[in-house]
This record gives structure tokens, C-alpha cells and sequence, in this order.
């Protein structure tokens, strides 16, 4: 049963998937009204993400979440313990800990990353959905399943949207539209975003099923002469170089899927229990820009590759996270539109650098000599820690800096969690960022700077710390200033190029 909608609202969200959910979240808490339009009549349980990135955990801990990911986590640790090769553990229990892979080469080690507590969580993407749809519904979010965009129109002052659900027709006004509608995205299409990329040439395929031979499973990934197979967290991967899938729609049959796991092992192989399965390929496509007028992307609708790395979900949740806090100042009132320009400038770039990577590394997994050879140089580079430290913060995305124009190298840098204290005052950061402002940490002896953040907008919490440098951080966690030791050189001009 469909609740009554609105016919009116400041923003419209189009997928109610992770994106969608975190982009709703991020606006609501901006203090606008947003309404959800999901067109599936529940969550998709399809075998989907088994992980997410540092940069995902953490936009989800900065809202409110971090309870959740730590019992999501506790729970996936204890049910796939028995598969070993978990994420932070050696994939055969000694030697150094493993932090991620590049290209199947499960050798990205913690211990030459520069921070290596922020990395990746064995949290599938349903769970992910549940808490953030949980979260969505304590702040009153209206999320409006079994509706399906069916047009829209674009005036000068907003957007005109048409949907079709099991009950009727119906039509709602915003002042802008979010497409987080994957990577078909409708809204995408109708709004006339260019797609740019390049065709599918091979099936990856995972899926929870028991197998015969397990004893030939290693436990990460084996390359063969027909592709790429192996077990990690409880799942069976196989990469098929045969071309894309037929048809891509089609459910993945327990037929399918042992006759290509036989072809790709080179092993007689049964599959004796099925549960879930799904197949991607490595179609690559980038929007021309993220924001058309007042039509505006995230998520897969804006940018599709290949899963390598784990990149895809983290990618879009943070494209949500810088999206949401500026959309929503804009609706206030108290930023130009142009501050939506950023968000094009900011993350189109780090989508661009996913797409190349994920290519580089469909390019050296296939199964010829050529591609062999260049493997075997890139594991033996990796064993260099510069190399191994650039690779892991790539997947990871943590090398992430956007150019605001400062020579310091911590502005521009999406910040991680930190105790902060002040006398007896214990806190953590993001607990401070919790109601999504942004949040400037005084570690001046005197009050001078935290009065001038204070004067000049309500939008920033101001938090004396006992130890530097101070910072004034967005509520994506960008670090938009830092100031040397007792000085406030260029912290009025951050606070009004981003909050006014």
C-alpha cells in the first residue's frame, strides 16, 4: 500500500538504494523536504556488494550509523571466520595482514598504508541499505516504493515529475531532482545526460553456492587459462572471458553457473547447493557532468564500472555526501547555485580515476601471456611499500584530495575519525558531525577564531580542542581550511566559500 504523496516537495530523490537513502539523509538533515521514489516494492536481495570501502563506512559513521556497522560487521566476521582470508587478516593466517587487492592480487598490505585503521568492512550491501533506510525513517524521510518515473520536465524554477504506480498515475513538483537510479537510470536518459564509455567484454560472476573440490578453492583467487575463480567471504567468484552475457537480465541459473565455474577452474566441479547468485560486467560509462540545470547525479547513474577493487558503493556514497549538505545550503538560500558547480569538479574526477583503474585491472587479469607477464611485474612492484602504499590508497580512495586551492595537504582531504579532547571533555569527531554540519576545531589559546566562524554563519559547531592543527571541516569531512599554530590567515574566506 502506497502512502498518500505529496504533490510538491523542495527535492526528489529517484532510487532507494544506498545512494538514494544517504543523498535523502544528507538533504533532510540539511533541513529541506525530500521525498523518495523507488520504483522496486522492497529491497533487492540479489547477491550483491560483500564489502565497503573506508570512505562508505564512514560517511554512514558520520551520520548516526556507527553502532549498526560495528554489529553488521561483528555479525559477517563471526559467520564467515570459518572461509578465512578475511578482510585484515592474512589470507592464509600468518604473515602480514591484508588490507585489499588490485587485479585479484590479494597483496595490498595494512602495514605500509599510512592509515591503516581506516579500511574495509566485510558489510554486505543489504545490511547497508537496512540501517540506512532505518535511519531515513527516524528523521521522517517519505520513501515511496512501487513508483516508477515515467517523465519530467525542467522549468526555470524546478522540475515537473511523472511516475506510475499499481494504484494510478501521479505527478510531483521539486525544486530539483536527484537521479540515484543505477546505472540504466531513467532520469539520466530523459534529462539528456551524455553516457560516454566503453562496451562490456567479459561476465564476472559470484554467487553463495557449495561446491565439490572446495579443497581446489584458494582462498583469495587462482587465474587459469580460461579466467579467474576462487572464494572470499563465504562467496565463490569466477571471472569469464568470453564476452558479456547474452542476457544480462536473466536470473543466473545453478546450471550456468557450474557450466562456466567447470569451464573457467578446468576442474570437473559440481555444484551441490545454490543459494543466490548475480552476474556484472565491465561496461564503463561516465556522465559528461553530474548537474543539468536542476537534474542532478549520483551514484551508478552517473558513473558504471566493473566491480574490481570494491570500489562502487563507497564511490557513490560519498558522491551523496558532498551532494547533499551543498544542495541543501542552496535551497536555504544561503549559498548560489553555483556551488553545485563543485560537485561535478569535485567527484566527476574521482569517478574518472575508478573507471581507469578498474580497466588497467580487466586489462591485466586476462588470461593470455601478455596479461600473466604484466601481473607478474605488478606483484613484484607491490612488493616495494611507496608502490604497495599508492595502490592500497587508490582502491581505497583515500589518496582522495580535492584542489581548493591551498598549499597544505591535509585541505582537501576527506578527514577520518579522531578522538578530540578539551580538558575533561572526551569526544570523537564524528560523533560531533552526527546532525550534519559542518565543524571547526579550535586549537587556539585564545577565542578570536572560533567567535569569527560564529559571526558569520550557524551552520558550524565550533569545538575547542587541546591540540592542533585547528580546522574547519565540511559536513562531507573535507577539511576545507587548517591554520598554522595560533593563526586564522584564510579561515573567513573558507567559512564563506562554503557556508556564508
Amino acid at each position: 500500500m502506497i502512502k498518500a504523496m505529496e504533490n510538491q516537495a523542495d527535492v526528489v530523490v529517484v532510487g532507494a538504494g544506498p545512494v538514494g537513502l544517504l543523498a535523502a539523509i544528507e538533504l533532510s538533515l540539511g533541513g529541506v523536504h525530500v521525498v523518495v521514489l523507488e520504483r522496486l516494492a522492497a529491497p533487492s536481495m540479489v547477491l550483491k556488494a560483500g564489502g565497503i570501502g573506508p570512505l562508505g563506512i564512514e560517511a554512514l559513521q558520520r551520520r548516526g550509523m556507527a553502532t549498526d556497522i560495528a554489529a553488521a560487521q561483528a555479525r559477517s566476521m563471526a559467520m564467515m571466520a570459518q572461509f578465512g582470508g578475511l578482510n585484515g587478516a592474512s589470507p592464509r593466517g600468518g604473515g602480514p595482514k591484508i588490507s585489499g587487492h588490485f587485479a585479484g592480487l590479494v597483496l595490498i598490505r595494512a602495514d605500509a598504508q599510512k592509515e591503516p585503521e581506516r579500511r574495509s568492512s566485510p558489510v554486505d550491501q543489504q545490511a547497508i541499505e537496512a540501517m540506512l533506510a532505518d535511519r531515513a525513517g527516524s528523521l521522517g524521510i517519505d520513501i515511496h516504493r512501487e513508483c516508477d518515473v515515467t517523465g519530467l520536465v525542467q522549468h526555470v524554477d524546478g522540475v515537473d515529475v511523472a511516475w506510475t504506480s499499481a494504484t494510478g498515475e501521479g505527478h510531483i513538483r521539486c525544486s530539483y531532482l536527484v537521479g540515484c537510479d543505477g546505472g540504466r537510470s531513467r532520469v539520466r536518459k530523459m534529462a539528456g545526460f551524455d553516457f560516454p564509455g566503453s562496451e562490456p567484454t567479459l561476465t564476472m560472476y559470484q554467487a553463495l553456492a557449495e561446491v565439490d573440490y572446495l579443497e581446489r578453492f584458494p582462498r583469495g583467487f587462482r587465474y587459469t587459462s580460461g579466467g579467474m575463480f576462487g572464494a572470499l567471504l563465504g562467496r565463490i567468484f569466477m571471472l569469464d572471458f568470453s564476452g558479456p552475457p547474452k542476457d544480462r537480465d536473466a536470473p543466473v541459473t545453478r546450471e550456468e553457473f557450474e557450466a562456466v565455474l567447470r569451464r573457467v577452474s578446468g576442474v570437473d566441479v559440481r555444484v551441490k547447493a545454490f543459494e543466490n547468485a548475480s552476474r556484472w560486467t565491465d561496461n564503463t560509462r561516465l556522465a559528461d557532468t553530474y548537474c543539468r540545470d536542476r537534474v542532478l547525479l549520483a551514484g551508478d547513474a552517473a558513473h558504471v564500472h566493473s566491480p574490481f577493487g570494491g570500489q562502487g558503493m563507497s564511490l557513490g556514497l560519498a558522491d551523496a555526501a558532498n551532494l547533499g549538505w551543498k544542495l541543501a545550503a542552496v535551497i536555504r538560500g544561503e549559498m548560489p547555485e553555483s556551488l553545485l558547480d563543485t560537485y561535478t569538479a569535485e567527484r566527476r574526477p574521482v569517478a574518472e580515476a575508478v573507471l581507469a583503474n578498474t580497466l588497467a585491472q580487466a586489462a591485466i587479469m586476462r588470461p593470455d601471456p601478455q596479461s600473466a607477464a604484466m601481473r607478474d611485474v605488478v606483484a613484484k612492484l607491490l612488493e616495494f611499500d611507496d608502490v604497495n602504499r599508492f595502490m592500497g590508497e587508490m582502491i581505497s580512495g583515500l589518496s582522495i584530495r580535492y584542489d581548493l586551492g591551498s598549499e597544505r595537504d591535509d585541505v582537501g582531504r576527506l578527514i577520518g575519525d579522531r578522538p578530540i579532547s578539551h580538558g575533561d571533555i572526551e569526544t570523537s569527531l564524528y560523533a560531533v558531525m552526527e546532525d550534519g554540519m559542518g565543524v571547526f576545531l579550535d586549537a587556539s589559546t585564545g577565542q578570536k577564531a572560533s567567535e569569527l566562524v560564529a559571526a558569520t554563519t550557524q551552520r558550524i559547531r565550533c569545538v575547542t580542542v587541546d591540540t592542533g592543527p585547528s580546522m574547519l571541516i565540511r559536513p562531507d569531512a573535507c577539511v576545507a581550511w587548517a591554520g598554522e599554530e595560533n593563526s586564522a590567515d584564510g579561515l573567513q574566506e573558507a567559512v564563506r566559500r562554503w557556508f556564508r
